[in-house]
């Protein structure tokens, strides 16, 4: 099983971007899909969670800024970041639980100047 997270960059204060996570492998049920992200010197982080059913949860500190998503039919999994802040400046990870594992994608890097 491989994750792939791609979409991250270099963006000033204010402006948005969208990452995207390609999960592939031999995959028999997607459960639980999660953002989570680390900034130089901190623990990684929860940023967002996305149900089997859709359901949605954020970490305070990005509620009403980000919105988690997801293609089934692609298995893939997105986070829509807008009004972003230089302290959402960290490497994004995307994590998935199967049926029997819990699987982390690489990383994209999100700088966020001020």
């Amino acid at each position: 099983v491989q994750l792939q997270a791609s979409g991250g960059g270099l963006v000033q204060a204010g402006g948005s971007l969208r990452l995207s996570c390609a999960i592939s492998g031999r995959i028999i049920c997607i459960n639980y899909m999660r953002w989570y992200r680390q900034a130089p010197g901190k623990e990684r982080e929860w940023v967002a969670t996305i149900t089997p059913s859709g359901s949605k949860n954020y970490a305070d500190s990005v509620k009403g800024r980000f919105t988690i998503s997801k293609d089934s039919a692609k298995a893939t999994v997105y986070l829509q970041m807008n009004t972003l802040e230089p302290e959402d400046t960290s490497v994004y990870y995307c994590n998935i639980d199967t049926e029997y594992n819990n699987y982390w994608g690489q990383g994209t890097q999100v700088t966020v100047s001020s």
